[in-house]
C-alpha cells in the first residue's frame, strides 16, 4: 500500500530538515496532522503579512481574496498584483488580476504555487535513483460586491492541488496528486460614515477532504472562521500636504468548530497620501511562527511595491521576506 498523504508529507519534511541544502517544517503547529492541503494557512500577500495578518477587515487591494474576499468589493480600480515570499520551507509566489466594475462589483482570478523545492532520493550509500518535487497548487475565482454602500459580500471558488512528482525510481515517492475543491465567503460592514469602523467576518477554505488513495485516508481541509475590525483616523498635517491617517486593525482566527482558543492578530499603519504607508503588527499564533513584523509600501503613479518581514518569536526558522508589486489599470 502506498503511503498516505499525511505520511508522505512528514516523511517529505524529515527529509528536507535532514538536507543541509533545505529545510520543511509546518507554518503552525500540527498543521500536517490537522489538514492535508495546511499551505493554506501561509499568509500571502505583503500588505497583510505587515499587518500581522490582521486583514479581515481589510479592504482596496487585490491580495483580500486570499484574506476575506469581500475586501474586494471596493478595489477602486482594476488590478494586476504579484506575490512572493521565500520562507525556510518553501517559494511561494500568486499571481492575481481582478476587474473592478462600479455597477457590477469586482471578479477576477489568481494562482498560488508552494513550491516546496526537490530533494533527491537515495534507497541507501549508492548514487540517487529518482528526484522528487513537492508542490502545492490553489487556483481561485473570485467575486465581490456592495449590497448597499456600509455592507460588501464577496466569496471564492478555489481549486488545491498537492502534487509529490517523481523522476526516475522515488522507491516511497512515487508520484502523487490529490486535488479537491473549497469556498471562502466573507462580509464587511462600514459603521457610521466615512472610513472610521469597520467589521469583517470570514470563512476560509471549507470544501471537500484532499483525497490521494482512499476516503479513510482523506486529509480535511484547515477550514477557519475569521472576525476582525479596522479603525481609521485622520492625522493633522499641515496646509498644502498630503492627508494623513492612521490604521489599526485586529483580528480573530480560530478553527471551525472549535472557537475556545482563538489565535489574535494586531497591526497598525500609519500613511501620508497614497505615497507611503509605514505598517507594523505581531501575530499572536499558537506555534513557533508567531512573532512581529514590519513593513512598508510605497505607490509611483499606478503601481504600488509593498515589503514585509516576520521575526518568528522562537527564532528557530529564517525569517521569511514577502514582496508584492501591484498595477492598477
Amino acid at each position: 500500500m502506498r503511503p498516505s498523504l499525511s505520511r508522505l508529507a512528514w516523511a517529505w519534511g524529515l527529509a528536507c530538515l535532514l538536507s543541509p541544502a533545505s529545510q520543511l517544517d509546518a507554518q503552525t503547529d500540527g498543521t500536517v496532522a490537522e489538514g492535508g492541503a495546511a499551505f493554506l494557512l501561509v499568509p500571502v500577500g505583503a500588505r497583510a503579512v505587515a499587518l500581522g495578518q490582521a486583514a479581515v477587515a481589510d479592504f482596496g487591494s487585490g491580495e483580500l481574496a486570499f484574506w476575506n474576499p469581500a475586501g474586494l468589493a471596493l478595489l477602486p480600480r482594476s488590478e494586476l498584483g504579484i506575490h512572493h515570499a521565500r520562507t525556510f520551507a518553501s517559494n511561494n509566489t500568486a499571481l492575481a488580476g481582478y476587474v473592478s466594475m462600479r455597477r457590477v462589483g469586482t471578479f477576477g482570478a489568481a494562482a498560488y504555487l508552494v513550491d516546496f523545492g526537490s530533494q533527491e532520493v537515495r534507497p541507501g550509500p549508492g548514487p540517487p535513483t529518482g528526484r522528487t518535487t513537492v508542490r502545492n497548487i490553489e487556483l481561485l475565482a473570485s467575486y465581490a460586491t456592495t449590497i448597499v454602500p456600509s455592507l460588501a459580500v464577496g466569496i471564492n471558488y478555489k481549486l488545491i492541488q498537492f502534487r509529490n512528482d517523481c523522476s526516475g525510481d522515488c522507491g516511497l515517492f512515487p508520484t502523487e496528486v490529490g486535488t479537491t475543491h473549497g469556498l471562502d465567503v466573507g462580509v464587511q460592514y462600514l459603521v457610521g460614515v466615512g472610513n472610521g469602523l469597520r467589521l469583517g467576518l470570514a470563512i476560509q477554505h471549507a470544501g471537500f477532504a484532499l483525497q490521494i488513495e482512499n476516503r479513510p485516508q482523506a486529509d480535511p481541509l484547515p477550514t477557519r472562521v475569521q472576525l476582525g475590525a479596522q479603525y481609521q483616523v485622520e492625522l493633522p498635517t499641515p496646509e498644502d500636504t498630503e492627508p494623513a491617517y492612521a490604521r489599526i486593525l485586529f483580528d480573530l482566527q480560530d478553527a471551525w468548530g472549535s472557537y475556545s482558543n482563538p489565535e489574535a492578530r494586531v497591526g497598525l499603519e500609519l500613511g501620508l497620501g497614497e505615497l507611503i504607508r509605514m505598517r507594523g503588527g505581531y501575530a499572536f499564533l499558537h506555534s513557533e511562527s508567531r512573532g512581529p513584523s514590519i513593513g512598508a509600501g510605497v505607490t509611483f503613479g499606478r503601481v504600488t511595491v509593498d515589503f514585509a518581514r516576520i521575526f518568528f518569536e522562537s527564532g528557530r526558522f529564517d525569517e521569511p521576506v514577502y514582496l508584492s508589486l501591484r498595477a492598477a489599470l
